[in-house]
């Protein structure tokens, strides 16, 4: 018998390995409806059988369409539909009173609005270069707080910093100020270290959506990639600067320099950050949290701006990429420059076609991306895109002082946008992020200026030198490609 079946080995191992990429496949196929995506997850199933079916079974099934995110809504009790009204109405008023100088940006504007709700309103909007200044203005917001402070990030670190602010979330907790935090599970799992000790200064805290097991997690593949701050319903941030050491930069020539992007929004545009602040908890903390007025304060009267702003959201959950498409959108309007920053660049065949598009028609395009990377895979993919870009006239220039991490897009002399999602298909359709479109000529020149002094620290590739590239490069790039859906 035994003899038998080690004459069989081979061939019962072969019909089993057989049977069971064409299961995976079979659920590929059914489950994933991005076509691209479809073919990555087969070729890599099929390169790799059994490693490439674990791979897909852990990463890549979407479990989350068996557990429909039923908590991630504001209830519709009579008072936030009260507030909403009024917001609604005010942001028509806005619309109006700016009808002008917004002629040309009504088409993103309505598409956002009727998109994710994206109300407009006239704010004062900060810019914040690096994690050293972004920190400095929020020590201060936080304790400046009078009744609550909410709190949403990917990656909050229990070092230098992030004690800083949990001493003051403490202090606060303990002065009445109601403190609630949502952490991503994944990016700031060192967190579950002092859980308790949080929640027991009176810190109600909780991550985005449980990990059980780390290494064979498909939620790894839905990260809350959000960084959002609200204090009191009137300040907010939002941008691409996590709460770690790694983004103050000291001039220490031992440590990598960080460069990144951050806002400060006082007004009502904090009402929408609220909002989607209060859908998160939800659905993390399994409860409704009661809304009450001063959630969603209407006077503003002290907190004057010249900033108009749209805060847009992103997920699974949401029933159209309105992230990629208010890209998309800003692009294609554009009437004379495109200028991004990106630290991961890999985007869809809309981005790509919209790139190309503007460029040809003769628009300044130009991406900043870096040349220092914290993923040599991603950094590969990246580079596939290269020679189509740098062949339809698209600038590209690479960072070389550090890593840069900051996500923003300067479009003309109008429109801004600053947020989380980067320019990529991981942003596009698996996370969770929210990014802020401005309307406003200040910030934009700001971010322009920052975006100019950022290209006198980096190289700028041109076509002729990018066809030099050498054959193993070349293969090891498209290479890289073919898994980009996946990355």
């Amino acid at each position: 018998m035994h003899l038998l079946l080690l004459k069989y080995y081979p061939f019962i191992i072969g019909i089993t390995v057989l049977i069971i990429d064409f299961i995976t496949a079979y659920r590929i196929i059914i489950d994933t409806h991005n076509s691209t995506k479809t073919l990555a997850y087969l070729l890599l199933v099929f390169i790799l059988p059994v490693i490439g079916s674990a791979f897909y079974f852990s990463f890549g099934i979407n479990y989350r369409k068996k557990k429909i995110y039923s908590k991630k809504v504001i209830s519709n009790d009579i008072l936030y539909r009260k507030i909403m009204e009024w917001l609604i109405g005010r942001s028509k008023k806005v619309e109006e009173a700016f009808e002008a100088e917004l002629k040309y940006y009504k088409d993103i504007i309505h598409f956002l609005m009727n998109d994710s709700s994206s109300l407009l309103s006239l704010n004062k909007v900060t810019l914040l270069l690096n994690g050293e200044n972004k920190f400095e203005s929020v020590l201060e917001a936080l304790k400046n707080a009078k009744t609550f402070i909410h709190l949403e990030y990917y990656i909050f670190e229990n070092d230098t910093i992030g004690k800083k602010i949990i001493e003051i979330l403490k202090t606060k907790a303990g002065e009445g100020v109601k403190v609630r935090f949502i952490y991503d599970d994944f990016g700031s799992h060192r967190l579950k270290n002092i859980l308790d000790e949080l929640r027991s200064a009176g810190i109600e805290i909780f991550p985005f959506y449980k990990i059980r097991f780390f290494f064979l997690a498909n939620r790894i593949n839905y990260r809350n990639h959000r960084k959002i701050i609200v204090i009191d319903g009137v300040t907010g941030f939002i941008g691409g600067i996590n709460v770690s050491d790694r983004y103050i930069n000291t001039g220490d020539k031992n440590k990598l320099y960080w460069r990144d992007t951050h806002l400060k929004i006082e007004g009502p545009a904090v009402n929408n950050l609220q909002y989607h602040f209060i859908a998160n908890w939800n659905f993390a903390s399994n409860s409704v949290l009661d809304v009450q007025p001063y959630y969603f304060p209407l006077n503003f009267s002290g907190k004057k701006g010249n900033e108009l702003v749209q805060i847009v959201p992103g997920g699974p959950d949401y029933p159209s990429s309105g992230i990629m498409l208010s890209f998309f959108t800003a692009i294609v309007m554009a009437r004379q420059r495109i200028y991004i920053t990106s630290p991961y660049f890999i985007p869809n065949d809309s981005i790509c076609d919209a790139l190309r598009k503007a460029a040809l028609s003769g628009k300044d395009v130009r991406l900043l991306l870096p040349g220092i990377s914290d993923s040599r895979i991603v950094n590969a993919a990246a580079r596939s895109y290269f020679y189509d870009m740098l062949k339809n006239n698209v600038k590209i220039y690479l960072y070389q002082k550090g890593f840069i991490h900051a996500k923003t897009m300067v479009v003309d002399d109008m429109i801004s946008i600053v947020g989380t999602a980067n320019m990529d298909v991981r942003s596009f359709d698996l996370n969770f992020e929210i990014n802020a479109v401005v309307y406003g000529k200040e910030i934009n020149r700001q971010l322009t200026e920052a975006f100019m002094e950022d290209l006198t620290c980096s190289e700028e590739i041109t076509f002729q030198s990018w066809l030099k590239r050498g054959s193993v490069q070349r293969f090891v790039d498209a290479s890289a490609r073919l898994l980009s859906p996946l990355l």
